[in-house]
């Protein structure tokens, strides 16, 4: 399969610009499938000495990443799984409390063996590291996912080098860079636009600031998604815990911020909302800063998992999104956050 070929022809029928660095980008990726999963004889002797198991694709937020990839994903033919990272790991610490009985087996060879039997390739959009536990593991779970020749493509803002970057005990940490950076084929996308901020993108769902007006139009919107859904108060047992969404229509959501991520909760809990939403509306967005930091970083994932998803989303916020400011030890995950904002808000 020759996917330089069906990536211009994709550009060509849906009238996308071809940038020429996203090409260069499919040329890299159409080398590592024809070293991984070429039936030739030959050069699937010269791959095994000579290739490297997975891809990573860094480059700023919004130049067409996630495409390519999620276009590699969508016409690679055999056995693959797509998956938000955080939604992995809470795969994997279930595997374990699932298994804690069992405990004189090698918990992550168990659980690469049961990842092997299902998927030869596996996919990490926006991938990126912010917990210490998992920071921990990682350079073991992933020894194995590569020893066990599964395939793993990431696309992410951060350079390999720069994972984890300043994040606690990043020490234990490092023998995971040192083993992405062995296996993986590391490029870098290079494009100045963020096609999110496109003139196309609006963002009209995005309401700013927080006045009489502003709550005019966000609850006419909500009048307007909700016209003939019934309420009907939504709870979710996530682990033994209880989460109310009480302002819930059919699938129609409405939040305050500080509901979502001033609270104890993180990935799993947004995970659990995104499933039963359709639409969700969030309201008094503030400003970030070095104070109010945690809730930032749940904001961070609660956004990267309704993108994923495809939920549309409403915000009233104390600000534009091109003036929401940030603390500084997220500055460059926000980024993200915004430009993806940018399209999930817009029609």
């Amino acid at each position: 399969m020759n996917f330089k070929k069906l990536f211009l022809n994709h550009c060509n029928n849906k009238k996308f610009e071809i940038n020429n660095s996203q090409v260069r980008i499919i040329d890299c990726i159409n080398k590592f499938y024809q070293t991984n999963f070429n039936n030739f004889f030959l050069l699937n002797l010269f791959s095994k000495k000579n290739n490297k198991k997975g891809f990573y694709l860094q480059g700023d937020v919004g130049v067409g990443k996630t495409m390519i990839l999620n276009f590699f994903y969508e016409n690679f033919e055999k056995s693959k799984q797509r998956l938000h990272f955080n939604e992995f790991m809470i795969g994997f610490h279930d595997f374990i409390f699932q298994n804690k009985d069992n405990r004189k087996d090698n918990i992550i060879d168990k659980f690469v063996h049961k990842l092997k039997k299902k998927y030869k390739l596996i996919y990490f959009d926006e991938f990126q590291v912010t917990n210490i536990v998992d920071a921990m593991i990682l350079g073991n779970l992933f020894k194995k996912i590569f020893d066990e020749n599964i395939k793993v493509i990431f696309s992410s803002n951060i350079k390999i080098k720069d994972l984890y970057k300043d994040g606690l005990q990043r020490d234990q940490f490092l023998p995971f860079i040192n083993i992405i950076k062995s296996m993986c084929y590391e490029e870098t996308l290079i494009i100045k636009e963020d096609y999110r901020k496109s003139k196309n993108n609006k963002n009209e769902r995005y309401f700013f600031p927080l006045n009489e007006t502003i709550n005019f139009k966000v609850n006419k919107l909500f009048r307007k998604l909700t016209k003939d859904k019934n309420k009907k108060e939504k709870i979710l047992l996530i682990k033994g815990r209880k989460f109310n969404i009480k302002n819930y229509y059919d699938g129609i959501a409405r939040f305050d911020f500080k509901d979502l991520c001033s609270k104890n909760i993180g990935a799993e809990d947004y995970i659990k909302i995104s499933r039963v939403c359709d639409f969700i509306i969030i309201e008094n967005l503030p400003n970030f800063n070095d104070g109010n930091s945690n809730q930032q970083q749940r904001f961070i994932t609660l956004i990267d998992i309704i993108y994923e998803t495809k939920i549309p989303l409403a915000v009233s916020s104390v600000s534009s999104l091109q003036n929401l400011t940030s603390a500084n030890s997220l500055l460059e995950p926000f980024k993200r956050t915004s430009s993806r904002l940018y399209e999930l808000t817009s029609r």
